[in-house]
């Protein structure tokens, strides 16, 4: 069995035998727990407690009234729940005093899960506007999953900022650009009108940058046309096969003068600014796809606790955020609003995220004083956990 299967059940067999212990986990949804019959049963907890069920007021052992009612509600919405079930994850409570450490493991889990499945969402969306040539669908999956990760940083009581990891995740396989050929093929058309007419360069230098190409030949033949530009030398066949001479391009292999002399020599009539858009969509939906396999790749490791998974998640989205700071700069659309910093309306209070958070912390012995006080009488103490009749 996984700890976070046993955290579940752990939680939910806490409130089955004491209600008392909705009151602290307030701060957790039915959405939280991963399996149906889970959330179905916590779901109906919750919904006992809200119309007033008997349990919560009674003295004593807890009625057995409050296990099957919550199983004859949740069976409602899941199959094959049965009263077995429910004492079951009774049994599998240690400590029903624990239910907020027990809720909050439940939250970690949720997290990684979560953030797993925007970052998936994200792969999908950057892959279909790659083969379809857009980048809307894409923008809004990378602002869902932002929104996603500052919500779960406020729920888990932390302040959300990128943070690189201190040590290189494993870099996830990477894919083949989607439309490879297309892709190649519009690079080598923006290059050459770059190479033929002399102030094309002037249309793209400002938010066209060499890592945005595919291909590294290119993104290195794009990086002398900027350098040529950048101090004001002419731009042709012979001035380019020198720069990329004088930076090693042709003795390492990265390019050939036969390579260069091809692109330059396909003269075609052509909008550096027009070409140099389609470039970047290509680069903005390829940058999303590895920034999602990045986030995707935190979430995967168990290890990584919330805090950190969204820190450096963030962290990952930062080439993607770069990439479309300079797409906004090429269409002359304003920048996305940063999300806000203040917690939302409905979001946790503080109390409901420190409990959230809440570890196992020994509380200090009371004093010998403390301990001539009054003793209360067995009518007015109530114990922490009842048994059920």
């Amino acid at each position: 069995m996984s700890p976070l299967l046993s955290a579940e059940q752990a939680v939910l067999g806490s409130v089955l035998l004491d209600p008392d212990q909705l009151a602290h986990l307030d701060w957790l949804a039915p959405d939280h727990f991963d399996r149906p019959v889970h959330r179905s049963l916590f779901a109906a907890l919750r919904k006992l407690r809200s119309d007033g069920h008997p349990a919560l007021s009674a003295d004593g052992p807890v009625p057995l009234s409050w296990v099957t009612d919550a199983v004859g509600e949740a069976g409602l919405h899941v199959r094959g729940l049965t009263a077995v079930y429910a004492h079951t994850l009774i049994s599998a409570c240690p400590r029903p005093a624990h239910a907020p450490v027990y809720g909050r493991m439940v939250l970690e889990g949720a997290i990684h899960r979560t953030v797993a499945q925007h970052a998936i969402r994200l792969h999908q969306v950057a892959r279909a506007d790659a083969l379809q040539g857009e980048v809307e669908g894409t923008l809004r999956s990378a602002d869902v999953l932002t929104g996603v990760l500052t919500d779960l940083a406020r729920r888990w009581g932390t302040d959300p900022r990128p943070v690189a990891p201190a040590a290189a995740p494993a870099a996830a396989p990477a894919t083949p650009p989607v439309q490879a050929d297309q892709v190649a093929e519009d690079e080598r058309f923006l290059l050459a009108v770059l190479a033929e007419q002399p102030r094309a360069m002037e249309e793209v230098v400002a938010w066209l940058r060499p890592g945005d190409f595919a291909g590294p030949a290119h993104g290195q033949l794009y990086r002398c046309l900027g350098a040529l530009h950048h101090r004001g030398e002419p731009i042709d066949r012979i001035t380019l096969l020198w720069e990329a001479q004088r930076r090693g391009l042709l003795a390492d292999g990265t390019l050939s003068a036969d390579q260069l002399t091809a692109i330059c020599d396909d003269v075609i009539p052509g909008s550096a600014e027009w070409l140099g858009e389609r470039v970047m969509r290509s680069s903005l939906t390829r940058t999303a796809a590895a920034s999602a396999r990045a986030v995707r790749a935190l979430a995967e490791d168990e290890a990584l606790v919330p805090g950190r998974l969204i820190n450096h998640a963030l962290h990952a989205l930062g080439p993607l955020d770069e990439v479309r700071a300079r797409w906004q700069t090429a269409n002359g659309s304003p920048p996305p609003k940063p999300p806000a910093s203040a917690p939302a309306p409905d979001g946790p209070p503080p109390a409901r995220v420190h409990a959230a958070r809440a570890r196992s912390t020994p509380h200090p012995a009371p004093s010998p004083s403390a301990r001539t006080g009054p003793v209360p009488t067995p009518a007015t103490a109530r114990p922490p956990s009842r048994g059920h009749l």
